[in-house]
Formats: structure tokens, sequence, C-alpha cells
């Protein structure tokens, strides 16, 4: 066992992977974040960064948690384009049942993608009603503006 966070859930397999009590195939360790092949990839190279805090998704996470995130996040792309090439890579992160977020604590997807891997994870491009997007779009900025967000 390594060391158990601040915010450590029994009940959570990324906190027990962080702690070292459940074994991963580790890509990589800090003393805020690791990443690890996910044991269910989409595809070869599927890679989960994952905060060693528990936090349960993005609004919860602080900033100086994201900030320790990313960087981490890229370089693993880095080394998944490197090693395996892939014609593409999609960056994921769910919150909440809606959203199909399974794990609830925060952690961001690497995947590798291949031309016509048949993941369905792009859509088509459908436009939006331009009224109601000018609407939205108030909406959401005086939220921002506020601080509420």
């Amino acid at each position: 066992m390594t060391e158990r966070h601040p915010g450590y859930r029994d009940d959570c397999i990324f906190c027990r992977i962080a702690a070292g009590e459940v074994p991963c195939f580790k890509l990589y360790e800090d003393d805020r974040v690791v990443a690890f092949l996910d044991i269910n990839p989409v595809n070869p190279g599927h890679a989960l960064v994952v905060t060693k805090r528990h936090f349960a998704d993005l609004m919860e996470t602080p900033d100086a948690a994201l900030q320790a995130v990313m960087p981490v996040v890229r370089r693993v792309a880095r080394a998944v384009r490197r090693e395996l090439e892939p014609d593409g890579i999609n960056l994921h992160q769910a919150n909440g049942p809606g959203a199909a977020q399974s794990v609830f604590h925060f952690h961001v997807h690497v995947v590798p993608r291949r031309m016509d891997d048949g993941l369905a994870m792009n859509w088509a491009l459908k436009p939006g009603d331009r009224a109601e997007l000018a609407s939205l779009a108030a909406r959401l900025a005086a939220a921002l503006a506020s601080g509420d967000a």
C-alpha cells in the first residue's frame, strides 16, 4: 500500500488503485495523479488519468487538482500517439449517470482511435436554432459573470 489520500473511500475502486491496494497496469504516478490502462478498453491503449484524492466529478474537483491532471493527460496521449500511432485520440470525461459516469471519482479517459473503429463516441453535426443558441449563450454568460458557475 502506498498512501491513502484525504477523502479516501473504501467503496471507490480508483481510491483503492491510487492507494496501491488494487493492482493496475500503471503508466505514470506522481503525488497527485495516477495513470493506468483501462481493464475494459474500448481500443488498445485506452488509459485513465485519475486524481489520487477522491473527488466525485468535475464540479467537485478543485482547480489545483485539475491543473495536476491535464499535463499528465497530455503526456499519456503523446505516449499513446508515439507507441500506437492511432488515427486520432479522444479525451472523455463524464459527470453523472446521464453522462454514463460509472466510477464516481474524477478521471479522464485517453482513447486512441482508428478510422472506422465503430466506437460510437462521435456525433453527426446538425445546426442549432440560432435564436435558442443566442438565448442560452446569454444565460450561461450571465451565470459565469455572476460567479454562480
